[in-house]
This record gives C-alpha cells, structure tokens and sequence, in this order.
C-alpha cells in the first residue's frame, strides 16, 4: 500500500530590518533546511538596540549556514552572539565580504571590550557590570566559520536548494543573493548600490524573481542632483579661509576611501589647495587594504589607489589623533563612525563640536536615534559618554555621496525582471520610505507588497515530496 506524499511549506520570517533600516536578519526555512540571510545588529534608537541583546525566536543550533550579502555592521554585527547561541554552521559571503566582515568583527570586539570598561571605570552604565556585546575572542570564533564563495556561479546547499551571488554596487564584494528552492526564485537584494559609483561598477540587474525581498533605505525619496566635487571644494576653502577643521563622520567601508578618492582628484585638478587630510579610522586603513587585495572588484587603478593613499596621512594611535586636535591649522579629519555611533570622531566631537570654525560634513545615511540624525536635524547639543556638549559647529550634508540606490534607481534596478513576482517584501527602510516604494511598485509595475514587522512569518509556497 503506498503512502501519500508529505507536504513541506517554505516560509520566511522577518528577524530585522523590518520597518526600520538596521538588523538585517532574514530567516528561511524550507526543504529540511533552515538560513539566515545576513545576521546584522539594530542601530539607532534604544528601543532598537535594546533588541540585540535579545535571542533569536529560532532554534540557533539547527540553522545550516548564513549567507552575507555585505560586511557591513547592520548586516554582520550580530553573528558573534549567534555563535553564541549555539549556531555552528558555515558563514557564506564573497572574497571582499568577508575580508570587511573580518575588520568589522574584530574592531566591533575591541571597541564593545573598551566601551564596557570604560562604563564600569566612571559609572555611566545602567548595568552592573556592564559587559561587551561580544569580545575579540568571540569575533575570532565568528570568522573561523567564514567560506569564501565565487560571484556569478550557482552553489549546491541540498537537495532542490542552490544559491548565486550577484554584484549590486554599494560597497565593495556587496551582492545580492538568489536563492532557487524546488524551482522557485528567492532574490534578496542586499543593499543596493548606484549606477554611478566612483569606486564601484553598477549593479547586476536581477531577471526573475518569484518572491522579492528588497531594501527601502532611500524608497521615498530621490539623491539631490549636485554635484559633490563642487560642494566639497566649496567646503575645503571655506575652512582654510577661517581657519577651522572640517571632520567628516564616515562609514569605514567604500565611503571613506570614496572620499579619498574625491579630496585627491580635487587637489590634482587645483580645485583645492594642499591641506592636510587625515583619516582616523583604524577599521577604513584596513578595508583600504582590502581594495588592493580585490582588484577585479573596483575601477582604480594601481597607480590611482597609490596616489590616492600617498596623498592622505593615516593617524597610526590614539595618541596622534590628539596632536592632530592640538594642530592650528587648517584640515580635514575623516574619521569613523559614520552614523557618529563610536570611534575616533568622538574624540574629534568632544575637542571641537563647540567650536564655530569646526564644519560637520555628513555623507550617509543617518538612522533614527543616532547622533548624526541628531546633528543632521540640528541639535543643539549632543551626549557623549553621559555628558552634553554644545553643537555651535556648521553642520551640511552632501546627499549625492549615499552608496544606496534612490526610488528612482531601485525600479531602474528592476526593469529588467521579466515576471511578475508573487509577493515583493519591503525591508530595510523606515515606514514611510518603505510605503512610499510599495505605492511606486505597484503603480509602476502592479506588483504585490508587503511591508511585514518585525518576527512576522510567511508561507511562501508548499513542496511535495516523493
């Protein structure tokens, strides 16, 4: 007598990055097998970074691998305490991923030992002791599970199950990933880059995607058109014309070396005189290291990525970031974090934020609740460490620097998918972007969406086995 064959469901459940920017978390389960697509930290409000002290609602030790879009901290940062609950499965990203991934990890493991440290010694910290998020040993735990896969070719994860990594822009090795179960097409952008980079090629464009899970960061909005050689100029001799510092808070991966890039052009065209530049950023000195390592992966030449670094001066310790404050003369200071969340450009903050030549120059994207939303929206003081300083600094932003695609970019991105897909999910954005991207999708290509919150799960499709 035979048996009726049993029938599996493969369903998806949101575990960050659902109505808010950060977190990316993305659980899917289906075919015997559980993953994690990317395995990021909340970033921002309280409330939100409250979260990652939390455990997953999922059986950590039964998930079979994560895959990493990108190594970004929002997409990366939460993989130590993963391991901590029990994961021991591979991590999966490209070459230039997991090189960044490893800088991240082992700068995030030292900065949460110090920053625990530090809040135990003067007594900021509401918990007693206060402890790391996750140490430098754990980091290096992490990073022993890490696989470097090729981009562009499809990879086995089991029966009915492959994946493909996909070039999409946005910092270096980033990807966006399809996943093809039982003959249906999972696409999970990543973060999508631009079509003009500095640095970086333009996207892959996707061609089919069954269910879509695309970013929203920029979703209701597009990049002002100006142009950024210009306004950087502008700034520069402005500050050698008063005297001041212009700090600019960056992210360590692609925007800092995109700046570089830029204060170097600008000094070889005679758009700027020679003023001393220096970057701060233990973690951008690495990934700079990372470019010359992948070079299939960017557009600078040799002979550009070494003119370019010769031009800047690498703060080298701590103890040289102080003389570059105690240094009178005109400068720029690149220094991380770029949403002004940590490292070195605190320290630059505390010395000068109340200082009226001081010029802020933000170039991202600041999530809510950071300190750089808080000068983007003009505060007039900041907390540092549990205490207030004034902000009589000039703050400007150049918005045409974002290495995320606008509105207008996403759907150029997806023009060129021949189908339509059963179900597109809005992710990575906060709630009015992410809505503001469902009504353009659906009037412009009359796809379903759904915006799901956060540890909302979904039936994707059922599979029959034999």
């Amino acid at each position: 007598m035979s048996t009726a064959p049993s029938i599996s469901q493969t369903t998806v459940q949101f575990l960050g990055a659902a109505k808010t920017v950060t977190g990316s978390k993305t659980l899917v389960e289906g075919l015997g097998k559980k993953l994690l697509i990317d395995c990021g930290v909340f970033q921002g409000i309280k409330e939100l970074r409250q979260k990652n002290w939390d455990p997953l609602p999922v059986a950590v030790d039964t998930l079979a691998v994560v895959l990493l879009t990108h190594g970004h901290l929002d997409h990366v940062g939460y993989l130590p305490r993963l391991l901590k609950q029990g994961f021991q499965g591979e991590i999966w990203g490209t070459g230039p991923t997991l090189a960044i991934a490893r800088i991240v990890l082992r700068d995030s493991g030292k900065i949460h030992e110090e920053e625990a440290e530090q809040a135990n010694k003067e007594g900021y910290s509401v918990h007693h002791p206060a402890l790391p998020f996750f140490t430098q040993d754990e980091a290096e735990q992490t990073i022993g599970l890490f696989q470097t896969i090729p981009a562009e070719q499809w990879l086995s994860l089991g029966d009915k199950m492959q994946c493909r990594f996909r070039p999409v822009g946005h910092i270096l090795g980033a990807c966006f990933i399809e996943l093809e179960m039982d003959e249906r097409l999972l696409v999970f952008s990543g973060d999508v880059g631009r079509p003009e980079d500095y640095l970086l090629r333009p996207p892959v464009k996707p061609e089919w995607a069954d269910f879509l899970f695309l970013e929203s960061t920029y979703g209701d909005r597009l990049h002002i058109h100006e142009n950024p050689e210009e306004e950087l100029a502008r700034m520069v001799r402005q500050v050698v014309l008063t005297r001041g510092t212009l700090i600019i808070p960056t992210f360590a991966v692609e925007r800092l070396q995109s700046l570089m890039y830029l204060l170097y052009r600008l000094y070889q065209t005679n758009r700027i005189p020679n003023i001393p530049i220096y970057v701060d950023s233990p973690m951008g000195y690495n990934t700079l290291k990372v470019f010359q390592q992948y070079p299939d992966w960017h557009k600078l030449s040799t002979e550009a990525y070494q003119a370019m670094c010769d031009h800047v001066h690498i703060v080298s310790s701590y103890a040289e970031t102080w003389e570059v404050i105690d240094n009178p003369q005109p400068k720029i200071v690149i220094a991380g974090s770029g949403m002004v969340t940590g490292g070195r450009v605190l320290t630059y903050l505390k010395q000068l934020v109340d200082v009226g030549t001081t010029h802020i120059l933000l170039v991202g994207f600041q999530a809510e609740g950071t300190r750089g939303r808080q000068l983007q929206e003009g505060a007039h003081e900041i907390r540092i460490f549990g205490r207030y300083y004034p902000v009589k600094a000039q703050v400007h932003q150049l918005r045409s620097l974002s290495a995320h695609a606008d509105q207008e970019e996403l759907l150029n991105w997806l023009d060129t998918v021949k189908n339509i897909p059963e179900r597109v999910f809005l992710m990575h954005g906060e709630p009015g972007a992410s809505d503001a991207l469902r009504v353009k999708l659906q009037n412009t290509y009359q796809w379903p969406c759904a915006i799901p919150h956060l540890h909302e799960k979904f039936v994707l499709f059922s599979s029959r086995a034999e």
